[in-house]
């Protein structure tokens, strides 16, 4: 029942003088408390909420899980949905949430553009209509912490990126348009693919890809439509786009294999790129025999499918914040 409870997000208003208000109060020390646009104004109580709002002229939204005790500035974490998704169902298949729990920094799960629940991301290239439509998706996630620091205490200097696949591609546009913004990032299932690459700042990265990887390739190339579309995107090779930030980072060319992992198929290889001049080092978890996933996690069978064999060798959110809190952006 209580799942259920955190599942569903609830539009609640306080009516009816103190009695009704003190009810939702004790209420949320109990369970999750889940919400639509709250006023600019309001502080948000630990759980989920859903916040609107307009950028560009476009009415935009993103889900925000803030953790208990939040009251002193928490570190913040963008986790961005893939291609064809959208910030409710990264939530669910992720479950960053517990770890954000344990580690006390808060969960900004932001939603794309595009109709109803099939959003996308414009993060140079790809994908779908965004790169077409010029969505300042760098904009808006600059107006979503500026929104979200007036909701609860952020802590300016730790906001991290990640995501999966089109938003994995997201994260690099960040960190290549705007590392002024993000003390690292973490790309899973998703090489860069933005335009131009003249990052003003290094960035520590982090990256998860399987050399079989059946939608977003490994070596490059054409990758199969979009379900049940004819839409198809571009990948550049992994590896090549790595070397950029590597080279970037000021790191050494030839990685140190510092972890070798296998079982039931697949395997895992952590590979750094340290020391850097720069002092953000590049780490890459490279695996074979898992497909277009989210390590350590279990899709839907019906979205298995589509992405292929899971790993559980490594738990990417265990990764990417063990990795995430070492750094701070100077401000």
């Amino acid at each position: 029942m209580r799942r259920n409870t955190e599942r569903r997000m609830q539009n609640v208003e306080f009516r009816n003088g103190g009695r009704v208000a003190l009810f939702f109060i004790l209420h949320s020390a109990f369970c999750v408390l889940h919400s639509f646009a709250s006023p600019s104004t309001a502080i948000l109580l630990p759980g989920d909420h859903r916040i609107e709002l307009t950028h560009a002229g476009l009415q935009r939204s993103y889900i925000v899980h803030v953790p208990p005790g939040a009251s002193t500035p928490r570190p913040v974490v963008f986790n961005l949905h893939g291609g064809g998704s959208n910030g409710e169902a990264q939530q669910r298949y992720t479950q960053m949430d517990s770890v954000a729990d344990r580690e006390h920094f808060i969960v900004v799960y932001p939603n794309g553009s595009g109709r109803g629940r099939f959003l996308v991301w414009n993060a140079g290239t790809c994908c779908g209509a965004a790169p077409a439509k010029r969505i300042d998706d760098v904009g808006f996630i600059r107006a979503v912490i500026d929104d979200l620091a007036k909701r609860v205490p952020v802590d300016r200097s730790r906001v991290y990126a990640t995501g999966l696949s089109n938003g994995s591609m997201m994260s690099y546009r960040l960190a290549a348009e705007a590392p002024d913004l993000v003390a690292a990032i973490a790309g899973v299932s998703g090489s860069m693919v933005v335009m131009q690459f003249h990052p003003t700042l290094p960035v520590p990265i982090m990256h998860f890809h399987s050399v079989d990887d059946p939608r977003a390739l490994y070596n490059g190339g054409l990758g199969p439509p979009f379900p049940g579309t004819t839409t198809r995107a571009l990948h550049p090779p992994v590896e090549q786009q790595l070397a950029k930030w590597i080279a970037h980072n000021g790191c050494p060319s030839t990685p140190k294999i510092e972890k070798r992992l296998s079982g039931e198929g697949n395997t895992a290889t952590k590979l750094v790129y340290a020391p850097c001049s720069s002092g953000a080092p590049v780490v890459f978890w490279k695996m074979s025999g898992s497909g277009h996933v989210w390590p350590g996690k279990d899709a839907v069978p019906m979205a298995k499918r589509v992405l292929g064999k899971p790993t559980h060798l490594i738990d990417a959110n265990e990764e990417i914040w063990a990795f995430f809190k070492q750094f701070v952006r100077a401000h």
